[in-house]
């Protein structure tokens, strides 16, 4: 950090930041806004630091809501276990979320919203050419 162009900003990850070195060879530290430090290096540079090295959307509270970080963080965490069980069934490469995988984690958050998903009747999904329990959108189809 000693070798940084003064004022250099550093805003996302504690594992790419050493905060911990940081802070040991700060020389001053002033709080300038919640969340926005500037630190003052032997050198003369200063580096200003955002959300104490955190993840910035996460710590300075200006990223999605809690609600649609669960929603993307259980469609992740259902996608890899997808794709960890059983190992062989994809090939290395960028595949598509299930859309039954997708609708599963819609419909799991819907009480949050007090909302209710109905059943399509018979008559609805021959209609539609689909079955009753999904998946509702066609395997291409991109949010």
């Amino acid at each position: 950090m000693l070798q940084s162009k003064d004022t250099d900003c550093i805003r996302h990850s504690d594992v790419e930041t050493d905060v911990k070195w940081l802070n040991e060879n700060v020389v001053e530290k002033v709080n300038i806004n919640p969340q926005v430090d500037c630190y003052l290096l032997k050198n003369g540079c200063h580096i200003i630091l955002l959300a104490k090295g955190q993840l910035l959307n996460l710590g300075c509270a200006m990223g999605h809501p809690s609600f649609v970080m669960s929603n993307s963080f259980t469609n992740q965490v259902l996608a890899q276990i997808e794709l960890w069980t059983p190992p062989d069934k994809y090939p290395v490469g960028v595949h598509f979320l299930l859309k039954k995988v997708d609708e599963a984690v819609a419909k799991a958050h819907l009480g949050k919203l007090n909302m209710k998903l109905t059943k399509l009747t018979e008559k609805q999904a021959q209609y539609l050419a689909m079955s009753c329990d999904g998946p509702f959108k066609p395997y291409h189809y991109c949010y």
